[in-house]
């Protein structure tokens, strides 16, 4: 299969999926990634089905990305991590019924000042949570990939080297090929990480990488230059920018097109 190339529709640029998509296509991409949790921004988000077919019309191949604001796989609260796996697992339905070759997950933290008791608890209950939500993968048949995330001062998170990913990995009892690796190019540079330790020690276990840059001291999610030699490197199935601004999107191709416009609600 060869890789596919696109960008994730992010809700601060207040456009209608259709109109992204066919953006993306203007520059020359043919993939597209979707956070389940910014789609319900727009009035006019279509469901997983019309998104199959949107996709179908344009050509261009979609990964979901599982919800990540006010919620938590890894919470010491099982309420909170119940509910977190509940997500997942929509998500994953979404993904199914969208036709989506993959759905990103992060894999859980807890604030760096809470108690070590803590600290263990919320890291047993990132391992049960993954478990559950790559079993569910496995029954609807679309791949989990869990994301390497960048190092804060202020929280503990399970993924940020290569040894903690494959640990929580590891932790999991369900074939690779319905739990793989979101590889972030931005999140490795961040926390001090060369993204080639991760290409080395999950191969072919990357189906997602995203793409964007920093200044090495906080995850900026600038535009990427050059991405090229990084897509050649790397064996994912699709490659991901992730930027702040849609005009970001255009400033990581070669690729020319008119912004879309964003349709929201009272817009002139």
């Amino acid at each position: 299969m060869t890789a596919r190339v696109g960008a994730a529709m992010d809700i601060r640029y207040g456009t209608t999926v259709e109109a992204f998509v066919r953006y993306v296509t203007d520059l020359g991409l043919d993939h597209v990634e979707f956070k389940r949790e910014y789609l319900a921004g727009h009035p006019d988000t279509p469901g997983p089905r019309a998104v199959r077919e949107l996709c179908e019309r344009y050509d261009v191949s979609v990964t979901y990305h599982a919800p990540f604001r006010d919620w938590n796989t890894g919470s010491y609260d099982e309420v909170v991590r119940q509910d977190s796996v509940e997500r997942v697992k929509r998500t994953l339905d979404d993904a199914a019924d969208a036709g989506a070759e993959a759905v990103v997950v992060h894999g859980g933290s807890v604030p760096e000042r809470y108690p070590e008791w803590v600290h263990e608890q919320a890291l047993e209950s990132a391992k049960r949570s993954l478990a559950e939500c790559a079993e569910y993968a496995q029954l609807v048949g679309v791949p989990l990939c869990l994301e390497n995330q960048p190092f804060d001062e202020t929280t503990r998170r399970y993924t940020t080297t290569p040894d903690d990913l494959a640990a929580l990995l590891e932790s999991v009892d369900v074939i690779p090929e319905y739990l793989g690796v979101t590889l972030d190019i931005g999140h490795a540079k961040v926390t001090g990480e060369d993204w080639r330790d991760f290409v080395e020690r999950f191969g072919d276990r990357i189906r997602v990488c995203h793409l964007h840059d920093n200044d090495g001291t906080a995850d900026q999610h600038d535009p990427l230059s050059a991405p090229e030699p990084l897509i050649d490197a790397i064996p994912a199935d699709c490659f991901v920018f992730e930027m702040k601004s849609v005009a970001d999107v255009a400033a990581c191709t070669d690729g020319d097109a008119a912004l879309p416009e964003t349709g929201v609600p009272g817009d002139d």
